[in-house]
């Protein structure tokens, strides 16, 4: 191998790690999903921007509405099975996003994967499973545990098997067998994705951990 290829060669090992592909995981197994630059490994015709910080934003274009713009979606380049996804978000008021799991068909995420839901609902009784926390068309969150509109909040979604176990800022929220509930024709394997409702929304220290 001559200077030139080591040096292509050893660009294509950084540009790997950067995107969490190929990298060697922290000490509890986590493997950043971002870059903190650009959104390589991710794909999306939607306005979605990494901030100075990291942060990757949805910034709405004039005239976009409504959820079934599915190529807007954010969504992996690839496929993940069993994992546990941890990750921060932030909505403003009346915002509505949304984190898409195992995910067949990414121009038809809402029927070939399932949504844990993100909405300004904080505060509100007896959430169902379209408030934040929810399950849509599957369960409810056992607790409303989402904070007010701008304000972080934290998801750790754990997909092992036929077992979904969700947490909200720290209180485990769903322990559902997917395979008796209504979404149990979904695949179990897929990608991951982030809803384009045309309502800014704002995620940070997206983290997976892939389990064997």
């Amino acid at each position: 191998m001559n200077r030139r290829e080591i040096i292509a060669a050893a660009a294509a090992i950084l540009v790997m790690a950067a995107v969490g592909v190929g990298a060697e995981p922290s000490e509890d197994g986590f493997v950043p999903m971002f870059d903190g630059k650009t959104l390589a490994g991710w794909n999306t015709t939607g306005n979605w921007v990494v901030e100075d910080d990291g942060v990757v934003t949805l910034q709405p274009r004039p005239g976009e509405k409504g959820w079934q713009r599915y190529d807007a979606y954010l969504t992996t380049a690839r496929k993940y099975k069993d994992f546990v996804l941890d990750l921060e978000f932030k909505i403003g008021p009346a915002g509505n996003s949304g984190v898409f799991l195992r995910v067949g068909d990414r121009m038809d995420q809402v029927k070939t994967g399932f949504e844990v839901q993100i909405l300004d609902t904080h505060g509100k009784p007896n959430p169902g499973n379209h408030d934040c926390g929810g399950v849509i068309g599957a369960a409810a969150p056992s607790k409303n545990m989402a904070k007010p509109a701008g304000e972080w909040n934290r998801y750790v979604i754990t997909c092992q098997g036929n077992r979904l176990k969700v947490e909200l800022n720290g209180e485990q929220i769903h322990d559902l067998e997917l395979d008796k509930s209504a979404i149990k024709d979904r695949p179990s394997e897929g990608y991951i994705g982030f809803q384009d409702e045309a309502k800014q929304v704002w995620y940070r220290n997206v983290r997976i951990k892939e389990l064997k």
